[in-house]
């Protein structure tokens, strides 16, 4: 209920606790960058910000949508991950997976329509993520090649940021908590069409 600053810092103490770990034994932390919900970037962004910094720890940012696509196995089509961006639209991002074994983004990532996704995909594609009522009615009366993710693999697991974030920090690929920013797609408070 849009309780983020009162709740998140409480439930990863509760989390940390739980392990029974300290602060302090933290070796990274892992944080969702974003296409999402404005006020939820910032304050998680912000939080991992403030972790990492007083625990002098790697940061590492991980797109959403490269969340969403860790759940589907790679297979020889193509892979749409989208999450909901509010007013009928949709962050969407194109995936391929050309040598079989993982996911690589195709283009770049777009805030666009179910209209839009369903007019541009012209071969085997593999929609994932969040799909509402009106996508999924859309999507299963359209002719283009497009089939629907079983929920299973469409959902946002912090196990898939977490392994992402730990392959990245393992090759050395840390972000810079100084300068890193959420991927917002389009500014806060600024109408998109």
């Amino acid at each position: 209920s849009n309780n983020h600053t009162i709740e998140l810092t409480p439930a990863i103490d509760r989390a940390v606790r739980s392990n029974q770990l300290e602060p302090a034994a933290l070796a990274a932390v892992a944080v969702a960058q974003g296409p999402g919900s404005f006020t939820g970037l910032r304050i998680g962004m912000g939080v991992a910000k403030g972790l990492v910094l007083a625990q002098q720890i790697p940061l590492v940012a991980v797109p959403t949508l490269d969340i969403v696509a860790a759940g589907v196995p790679p297979f020889a089509g193509e892979l749409a991950a989208v999450i909901q961006a509010g007013r009928g639209r949709i962050c969407l991002q194109r995936y391929t997976a050309p040598t079989g074994r993982a996911w690589m983004p195709a283009g770049t990532a777009e805030i666009t329509t179910w209209d839009n996704l369903v007019a541009n995909t012209t071969q085997d594609t593999l929609v994932a993520g969040e799909i509402n009522a009106q996508g999924r009615d859309l999507l299963e009366s359209s002719t283009a090649p497009i089939t629907i993710a079983p929920g299973v693999v469409s959902l946002r697991r912090a196990g898939y940021l977490a392994e992402i974030a730990w392959q990245r920090i393992t090759a050395g690929q840390t972000d810079d908590p100084h300068t890193l920013t959420p991927i917002y797609l389009h500014q806060p408070g600024v109408p998109h069409p």
